[in-house]
């Protein structure tokens, strides 16, 4: 008996020092979280993404282009030795009579050397394009950017609307037990039926799923986000922050419309293009120019010396082989201002429908929050007084509890659909108007 005892007392002893680990570890776990604002999370994204930097070579491969583009044509380098006689003999200087074996008496030896010079300014403007091109692959990267920021921020959002969904369901299970346990002191007191506590007990299982639901929903919207930013820390030291609101009111239509105008990237891009297409037109007319090619020559051709000697060629244009080149990069000019025209109409498309979607969750959202909501929170409680002091149903009691969740779920979607279509706007302006 005493050593069951002293047994008891040792797992008693364990038992807390267990505790206390885990407390400590708990506690250690939670000083390392770390909890990210969207500023942080988008500085944070920048400097990790993948994707990005993968982009950014792109940029590197464009300006190396820039150097090939401005090389000067390399001279050309003759030498020949020409007259060569394989089986010519003479007779020997000694005075032998004998013939001598001498294939290089005759020989002739000459070099030269060439420049073609490229008129029109060919050069230059193959310069100009690359250094054009460059400035759209640096433009197309802001773009995709501008892409992977809006992918990045509704994962922002769905974390954000994922921890109101769990605060709302704890909020609701704990409004249940408190409820519950006043109950079971009316039953305790004879002023209650077994059967109704048990159904009272029985609904308490749909708080408790939506509070587990609500929990797998944040550490599945926790791993999206954390697959954005290439980060592999643990979930539970993970967490962001931010507004889960909305505003009061929205600035006009057409502020958000010019802001778009003037900083959309795949807008900036399609004028870049055009200007593209202008110098490549430019340089396709250049290269239908004749480029002459100078060069000189030295050589000694016996009894001379040695001599030099100075020459220009030049193609004849009887043909212009580059009408085609001409014609394709006029077409060209025309194709990009179209598609600029095209760009430019998607850009007030873009703005507008994520306007009007905006201008429709706040219209919603007005009357939830000054009337709907706190309409339901009211009927809640007075319904739930009511029934405890024997005034109503239990089905009334459950009917103004579940309008009261619908209410609140419809409401915290509302904020969620207009923070997304935010993003949306933000997405469609081409920088962030709205935080």
């Amino acid at each position: 008996m005493i050593q069951e005892i002293q047994e008891t007392a040792i797992q008693r002893r364990l038992g807390r020092v267990s505790l206390a680990l885990v407390l400590a570890a708990t506690s250690a776990l939670a000083q390392t979280s770390t909890t990210y604002t969207w500023q942080q999370l988008k500085d944070k994204f920048e400097a990790t993404n993948p994707t990005l930097k993968a982009a950014q070579l792109s940029i590197d491969e464009s300006k190396a282009n820039e150097i090939t583009a401005f090389l000067r044509p390399n001279p050309s380098l003759t030498v020949s030795l020409d007259q060569l006689s394989p089986f010519a003999t003479q007779l020997s200087p000694s005075g032998s009579g004998q013939q001598v074996y001498r294939p290089l008496a005759n020989t002739f030896p000459s070099g030269g050397m060439s420049y073609l010079y490229e008129r029109q300014h060919k050069r230059d403007l193959r310069k100009d394009a690359a250094v054009q091109t460059t400035a759209i692959t640096q433009t197309t990267l802001v773009d995709q950017e501008r892409t992977l920021l809006f992918t990045l921020r509704s994962a922002y959002v769905q974390v954000l609307a994922a921890k109101a969904f769990l605060q709302n369901a704890k909020d609701n299970l704990e409004y249940w037990d408190k409820g519950l346990v006043v109950q079971r002191k009316r039953y305790a007191a004879g002023d209650m039926a077994l059967i109704d506590l048990n159904r009272l007990e029985l609904q308490r299982v749909q708080f408790e799923t939506d509070y587990e639901t609500a929990i797998v929903n944040l550490r599945t919207n926790k791993i999206q986000l954390l697959n954005l930013l290439n980060d592999r820390t643990p979930i539970e030291q993970f967490d962001v922050t931010g507004p889960y609101d909305n505003p009061e009111s929205l600035p006009e239509l057409d502020e958000f419309r010019n802001i778009a105008l003037a900083s959309r990237p795949d807008l900036k891009v399609a004028l870049q293009n055009v200007e593209l297409a202008k110098i490549n037109n430019r340089l396709a007319v250049a290269n239908g120019a004749a480029d002459p090619t100078f060069g000189f020559d030295i050589a000694r051709n016996p009894p001379i010396n040695a001599y030099i000697g100075v020459n220009m060629s030049i193609p004849l244009r009887i043909f212009d082989k580059n009408q085609g080149e001409k014609l394709r990069t006029r077409l060209d000019i025309t194709r990009n201002q179209r598609l600029l025209e095209v760009a430019r109409a998607q850009v007030f498309n873009d703005v507008d429908s994520a306007y009007y979607t905006m201008v429709q969750a706040l219209n919603l959202l007005k009357p939830y929050k000054t009337k709907y909501l706190p309409l339901a929170l009211d009927i809640r409680d007075r319904m739930a007084i009511s029934y405890q002091n024997g005034g109503n149903s239990f089905l009334d009691y459950l009917d103004a509890q579940k309008a009261y969740r619908d209410t609140r779920l419809a409401y915290l979607n509302l904020i969620g659909s207009y923070l997304t279509a935010a993003a949306q706007m933000n997405l469609a302006a081409g920088r962030e108007v709205n935080q």
